[in-house]
This record gives structure tokens, sequence and C-alpha cells, in this order.
């Protein structure tokens, strides 16, 4: 009985101190002019920023739009350095000069490839010393008038742990792009994003088992051919990981023209192969995690 009683008041406290776990879309578009931002994703701790993954365009307006507050991020992520996921970030640094941040800030995103640098290459080319902003070169260093970036590699399968939550990432295939898939576990709940990639290697199945929030790379129809199926998941595809998985609810972004247009479509043919909750990601989004 006094085992019970136990065991029911530890549950009890755990319900009642439970952190507020939200992820929001701050974009759900790909790289078209399409009335959507392009991708990025805000992970909200009671009601805080922590985390902010990818910055496509448009993302730091609806950045400012959602409250968030620079100040209070632990990291970002960079799944990928496509135009798409990535080309806000300057513009982000420059408007954290005019907030009260102090703090370091981790930039984590992918290695360097034949076409595509590193995230420490890119970032240097931004703001280092002969970088494309160079008159903010100081934000690469603990003297900085805001705050210190600091970039780093993911070269492997690794995990970085932060006060709020703890970063898992795998290398997934995206033709010639290197490109993560980002693992977040905050408080027994675990949020995977997939990324762009067409799974050709098969690791997300076992990245996302039991996941409680799968987003989804949605990019092309069932019925995309060529070069494009090097890039992105087909919706039978991702219906098949989110099944082998497990994964509880699975939300689709990167929206295009060329799947707009087949939405119904591609919602029956993961409908055959994936039973559970599954939304269209849209701009401003906030899912209860």
């Amino acid at each position: 009985m006094k085992q019970f009683f136990l065991m029911t008041l530890t549950l009890y406290c755990n319900l009642l101190f439970a952190s507020k776990v939200e992820l929001e879309i701050l974009g759900a578009g790909g790289p078209e002019i399409d009335g959507m931002a392009s991708s990025s994703y805000i992970l909200w701790v009671d009601n805080e920023a922590r985390l902010i993954v990818d910055m496509g365009s448009g993302s730091l307006l609806n950045f400012e739009k959602s409250g968030a507050k620079i100040e209070t991020l632990e990291a970002v992520v960079l799944t990928h350095l496509h135009i798409d996921h990535c080309v806000d970030l300057p513009a982000f640094v420059k408007a954290g000069y005019f907030t009260s941040r102090r703090k370091s800030l981790d930039i984590l995103g992918p290695d360097g490839g034949v076409m595509f640098p590193s995230t420490t290459a890119y970032v240097e080319t931004l703001f280092g010393k002969n970088g494309a902003y160079r008159y903010m070169h100081d934000v690469l260093t603990p003297q900085s008038e805001s705050f210190e970036i600091k970039p780093y590699d993911i070269k492997k399968r690794t995990s970085r742990e932060y006060p709020s939550f703890k970063l898992s990432f795998i290398k997934v295939p995206h033709g010639p792009v290197p490109s993560l898939a980002l693992k977040i576990d905050i408080q027994g709940k675990i949020i995977i994003i997939s990324g762009d990639t067409n799974n050709e290697s098969g690791m997300l199945e076992e990245f996302a088992k039991n996941a409680d929030l799968f987003v989804a790379d949605h990019a092309v129809p069932e019925t995309a051919e060529g070069h494009a199926t090097k890039l992105h998941m087909s919706p039978s595809i991702i219906a098949k990981i989110a099944k082998t998985a497990n994964v509880k609810k699975v939300v689709l972004t990167h929206r295009m023209n060329r799947t707009l247009r087949v939405e119904q479509r591609s919602m029956m043919i993961i409908n055959k192969i994936y039973s559970k909750e599954i939304l269209f990601g849209e701009d401003r989004m906030k899912l209860k995690i």
C-alpha cells in the first residue's frame, strides 16, 4: 500500500510540475515564392523559445511575430545549408546585436561536401574577417559587443545535452548535400525532424522509434521521378517510416507547389499504411508535445 501511494504521489508530482513543451512551425514551405516561409521551427518550453531549427527565408519575421526572444535560446540547429534552410541566419545574428543577450550561442550543423561548406566554414564565410559581413566579425570572438556565436560541425552520429533538452543527430542522404536528421529528447518526449532526405539509408525508422512527433520532409509527390527522388521522401516512404517507427503523430512540412496540388492524394497514400494522426504543417502552427 505504501509503495502504491509513493508511486501515485510521484506520478502526480511529475504531472503537476511538468513543463509545457510545444513545437512551433515558423516556416512550412520550401524555396518557392508561394506565400509560406521556408523551413524553420521553434521549441518552446514554458512559453520561452529554447531552440530554433533551420532559418529559411521568412523565418526571422515569424520568429518576431511569435513573441520569441533571442535571449532565451540555448542552441541553433541547421539541418543543411540549402538556402531555404539557412538564409535568415545573418539577419538573425544582426538582430541579436540589439538585444540584451550576452551569453554565447551554439550553431550546430553538418560537415562539408564537394559543393557545400561545413557549418563552421559557412559561418566564417558570413562573419569572418574576410567574410561577406566582415563588419560583424567580432561575433566569432568572446569579445563580441553583443554575443559570441559558436559554430560546430556534426561529422557523425552524436548527441549534445543542453539545460532544457538533449539533441541527437544522424546523417541522412539528400543527394550531394550534407544533411542531418534531428532528435529532440525533452522530459520523456521525443520529437524527430527529418531534415531534407529521401531516407535511402533507411536510418530514420530506427532513429524515430516511438517518437511523439515526426516532422517529415514532404517536398515531392508519389509520382516524382528523377533528381527529386534523390533529395526527398515520397508520401509512401514517409508512411512506412512512421508505421515502422511507431510514431504517434506525423506533421508534413516543406510543402511545395508540386505537392500542394495533390495533398488529398498524398494523405490517402499515407493513410493506407499509417493509421495515426497526420497534419499538414502551416506557418505559425503550434504543436503541443
